[in-house]
């Protein structure tokens, strides 16, 4: 299979999503039109993209539903189990965790780990927050290929460092700041800040009412 672009491979998981939903509905076939329609996108697009999964699709009739999501399924790995660890439990942290969305894609984060001794010992569901001293050789006896990062920026790259030690293959980061890992590490930044000033000058940018004060909220 051709490298897939990451814009591209993003965009694959959005059609998943709306293939489960026409799938769900019962609908055998849909378009690259009726996709771009329902997603806002262009279907020349759509169709350029699908590509990467192969000839699935017929002129003037479309692609089969239950086929193309099940490739679409296999390429982006979702049928695989997955094991994660989670590393900082906070209020965040215990949000991600508590996402019961995970088992649809084949993760399951098999170990929370912790600095605060108040909470190390604790059970979340049927998981035991441990000290975060045993990350390391939790990760090497479970084999567990993803880490998941919600602490603070000044903690992110040593517990980085620990988890590529161990042999982590991919890292989930929600902390603000860049990790240096060696390039066979897959990194996925989510700054939660980062996405909250670009809406914020999207919001300027648009002009939007709500954000100006009212002749009486002068006086």
């Amino acid at each position: 299979m051709r490298k897939i672009p990451k814009p591209a491979l993003e965009r694959l998981f959005i059609y998943y999503r709306l293939l489960l939903a026409a799938d769900k509905n019962g609908e055998p076939v849909i378009s690259s039109v009726e996709m771009g329609r329902r997603l806002d996108l262009d279907p020349a697009q759509i169709r350029k993209d699908l590509t990467y999964c192969g000839e699935f699709g017929k002129p003037r009739i479309g692609y089969r539903v239950d086929r193309l999501k099940d490739e679409l399924k296999r390429i982006l790995g979702l049928g695989e189990e997955k094991q994660a660890v989670l590393i900082g439990v906070g209020r965040l942290g215990m949000a991600i965790y508590s996402y019961p969305g995970f088992a649809n894609f084949g993760l399951e984060i098999t170990g929370l780990f912790d600095v605060d001794p108040t909470k190390v010992g604790l059970n979340l569901g049927k998981t035991t927050i441990r000290n975060i001293s045993e990350l390391g050789q939790f990760i090497k006896e479970k084999r567990v290929p993803l880490g998941i990062m919600t602490v603070p920026a000044a903690d992110a790259q040593a517990v980085a460092d620990t988890m590529v030690a161990a042999g982590i293959c991919a890292i989930w980061n929600f902390a603000p700041v860049t990790l240096k890992v060696p390039d066979n590490i897959n990194v996925r930044n989510e700054d939660l800040a980062v996405g909250l000033a670009t809406l914020s000058f999207q919001l300027l940018q648009s002009g939007c009412p709500y954000l100006q004060k009212n002749d009486s909220e002068n006086d």
